[in-house]
């Protein structure tokens, strides 16, 4: 059983004049507070031939100012007063965040407002940044084993031209080809107030995080027109089979599957039946094909939690050698469909829901990761009041939901399925 409820975060939300969303979270017990900003920006809102440009912007909201703040000294300032700053990109949103004992809040507000309302970006800075990405993307994906699995995961469940038919990570040709006026356009067109979420997260008192939130980002000026439509589409349903031949250390087989959004009631259960089945050395697909039959020196299972009409569940596993695609895939499909005929059992249904309390209980106890958890849900769910209602909902998520979004979100006719064999 789960244990009691915890008491409710105290979140206070505000809407600046120029449409920024603000959501404090006052925590007197924590030495530091946490500064989290949110655009509504991510590699599926990138047009064809610009591929990276969200991840390109994670790079150069660092290149400095335009009002006088030099490339890296954001960094460096706030390394100084005993602090810490970083971002990331995903295909929905790109995030800035620091984490600063009290007396830096103002110092991290400021430096936000700034690049903000006065990002330089210059031949120079684009030239740089252009060739940190390059050099990124040769690191993490061309020079390394399975490098290419995302791009092939995604091409397979999404196809070309939907939003997340391509990795955030972007593509060499786009990047060598975009021109200043491009990245200029699509800087104006998403970083702006009313696109922004900023969560403010430690030791201050709401009515004081609030109004230093107006003074530095409230007084970025409001923009003009309307922020661009959020591309949708469906995704394919053919669910082909991709196989290609690399030098990897074992074949390597990924199975996927289009599951719900995150904004879907669904997604809650069919995460559940991702716990039963692939999370922790009692699930059943580590149990069964790792343990018992010896089929995989290791599986995994997750979903990548995506937002906008669809998102993807995929099982991952590398061959024992001598192991067939077939005989891995049918073994996968045999446990899903066991899942999905007679749904978990009573222990299994307990560790899943003891499993989720952990792992969320553990993303609220830093500051800064209880800020970003914050701000994906005001973000993309619209509301970060949702999170003191997450565990109630776990807790009401019964066999038979888990069942039942198994057997209607991960049947063996709607996977696809890329292999990586040995050369």
């Amino acid at each position: 059983m789960l244990g009691p409820m915890p008491e409710p975060l105290q979140l206070h939300r505000a809407t600046l004049d120029n449409g920024m969303r603000v959501v404090v979270n006052p925590d007197a017990t924590s030495p530091g507070v946490a500064v989290n900003m949110w655009y509504r920006v991510g590699s599926a809102d990138e047009e064809v031939g610009h591929f990276g440009f969200a991840h390109l912007f994670e790079h150069l909201m660092f290149s400095g100012t335009t009002s006088g703040i030099a490339s890296s000294e954001h960094l460096a300032t706030i390394e100084a007063v005993g602090g810490s700053a970083n971002a990331s990109t995903s295909f929905d949103r790109t995030n800035y965040f620091e984490t600063v004992p009290a007396g830096g809040l103002e110092l991290a507000l400021w430096l936000e407002a700034e690049r903000l309302a006065h990002l330089a970006v210059t031949e120079d800075n684009l030239t740089t940044q252009r060739e940190v990405v390059k050099e990124e993307k040769r690191q993490r994906y061309d020079n390394t084993p399975y490098g290419d699995l995302l791009d092939l995961l995604l091409d397979g469940r999404f196809g070309d031209e939907h939003p997340y038919g391509h990795p955030t990570i972007g593509s060499v040709t786009d990047l060598d080809a975009a021109r200043l006026d491009d990245v200029t356009a699509f800087h104006s067109a998403w970083y702006r107030p009313d696109n922004a979420v900023l969560v403010i997260c430690g030791c201050v008192e709401a009515s004081e995080g609030l109004a230093l939130a107006d003074t530095y980002l409230g007084a970025v000026p409001a923009a003009s027109g309307d922020i661009p439509q959020r591309i949708q589409r469906r995704v394919r349903h053919d669910n082909p089979r991709v196989i290609v031949t690399r030098h990897v250390p074992r074949t390597a087989v990924t199975r996927s599957w289009a599951t719900p959004p995150i904004t879907d009631p669904d997604n809650l259960a069919v995460a559940m039946a991702v716990d039963v089945l692939g999370s922790g050395m009692s699930s059943r697909l580590i149990r069964i094909l790792e343990r018992e039959r010896h089929l995989v020196d290791g599986v995994g299972m997750n979903d990548l939690g995506l937002a906008r009409g669809a998102s993807t569940t995929l099982v991952s596993a590398h061959l024992k050698p001598g192991v067939s695609e077939e005989e891995l895939t049918g073994a996968v499909d045999e446990i899903i469909t066991e899942l999905a005929a007679h749904g978990p059992s009573r222990a299994e249904l307990e560790r899943a829901r003891a499993q989720v309390e952990r792992g969320w209980l553990e993303s609220f106890a830093i500051v800064d990761e209880r800020a970003d958890v914050l701000n994906m849900y005001e973000s993309l769910l619209g509301d970060a009041n949702l999170v003191n209602t997450y565990l109630s909902r776990v807790q009401a998520v019964t066999a038979d939901d888990i069942a039942e979004a198994a057997k209607r979100w991960l049947s063996p006719n709607q996977a696809s399925t890329v292999v990586h064999k040995e050369a």
